[in-house]
């Protein structure tokens, strides 16, 4: 573990940074970057399943939530997940990352009800069970996307997923307040999030977190956020990677004429974040949130994060996936190379008694190269 190498009081005046002090910035993150992870650039083929749309927080940014009386609002079936998951299987996906709405049944009575007939009481509950479907009749590997989780919803989860994740977003509460995007969100509040990453981190799952930037968020604010995140990793070692999402408009949304992040405030978030956390903690930024997403590369990041050849984005509908063959040619003209990695990061793979279930520790590490990177290599669009 690195100690911070940008402090919180300094990164907290780069805000306005722009022009040649902004490329000396980014400069600093590429060389951080390529000390610790060389000039590999990963991602993860996957498929995604999308297991509820239902949830009880209502984000005015989110366009994947639907409410009980939408025609759209479901839960999958087991038949649906599996189909699914063995369409991405048939496509060399080694990951199925289970995206869904948290605890709708708390909420909703039609979801509790939808959920009774499932045979379930909790979301979280018929999400274990799809996990362990999944492992049962398919080569994929679980991660599993749940929101806020409690101690025994991590424990319940962990045999059955080789890593988590939950977008920290901000640790804002001025964004909580009555008009603001996380009004009435009771799972947005920054102290339940901030409590599911700690667990995580005592827990030892491999997890996934990041900042959601553009959301009337301050410069401080974004920085604050880091500084929590690499002060849980500092804490459990646990952090396997953060994400810099851009929010981006999208019709019927209630933020739906909010401006977006411009394509420099995306650069400068990304390189203050690859110099402010630890240098081992994988950096990402999505690709089909900017058509100049191959600047990024410019600015320290390493990952590109989950990329599928047979479904969508269902947080962001329209905007498509790049092809990966286009990703590769895009990080080759950088002078970088584009590697597949699995759900699970090569360091986290030395550390099995840690952060891997027994139950799975043979099947992870089957299906892993030497170097911890996907032992089968899929660089094309499609097998």
């Amino acid at each position: 573990m690195s100690a911070e190498t940008l402090k919180i009081d300094k990164a907290s005046g780069l805000g306005a940074t722009s022009g040649t002090a902004l490329k000396a910035l980014m400069a600093r993150a590429c060389a951080v970057r390529l000390a610790h992870w060389g000039h590999t650039v990963t991602y993860s083929r996957k498929v995604f399943v999308p297991l509820t749309n239902m949830c009880r927080d209502t984000c005015t940014y989110c366009s994947f939530v639907k409410t009980p009386d939408d025609p759209a609002a479901n839960y999958m079936t087991p038949e649906q997940v599996l189909a699914t998951a063995r369409q991405g299987e048939a496509a060399g996906c080694k990951e199925l990352l289970f995206s869904l709405g948290e605890r709708p049944e708390l909420r909703y009575p039609e979801a509790a009800a939808a959920l009774e007939k499932l045979g379930y009481a909790t979301t979280n509950e018929y999400l274990r069970a799809m996990c362990a479907l999944v492992l049962a009749k398919t080569t994929l590997l679980p991660h599993v996307n749940a929101g806020t989780l409690t101690d025994a919803e991590i424990d319940m989860l962990k045999p059955v997923s080789a890593s988590m994740g939950m977008m920290l977003e901000t640790v804002s509460r001025r964004l909580t307040r009555k008009g603001m995007p996380h009004h009435a969100c009771p799972d947005k509040t920054p102290v339940q999030r901030l409590r599911t990453l700690e667990r995580a981190g005592q827990r030892g799952v491999p997890f996934t977190t990041g900042l959601l930037i553009g959301i009337g968020e301050t410069w401080a604010e974004r920085v604050e956020s880091l500084a929590a995140i690499n002060a849980a990793h500092a804490r459990h070692g646990h952090v396997q990677e953060v994400i810099i999402q851009n929010f981006q408009q999208k019709p019927g949304i209630g933020m739906a004429d909010h401006p977006e992040p411009s394509l420099n405030d995306m650069l400068r978030t990304l390189a203050v974040a690859r110099l402010m956390l630890a240098p081992e903690i994988s950096l990402q930024a999505p690709p089909n949130l900017s058509v100049r997403h191959a600047e990024y590369l410019k600015a320290g990041m390493n990952d590109w994060g989950g990329i599928s050849p047979v479904t969508v984005d269902f947080i962001n509908p329209d905007h498509a996936w790049p092809q990966i063959d286009e990703l590769a040619r895009a990080t080759a003209n950088a002078g970088l190379q584009l590697q597949e990695r699995l759900t699970i990061y090569p360091d986290f793979l030395k550390r099995p008694d840690r952060f891997m279930d027994p139950s799975l520790t043979a099947r992870i590490k089957d299906m892993a190269r030497p170097d911890g990177l996907a032992r089968v290599q899929c660089l094309g669009a499609s097998t």
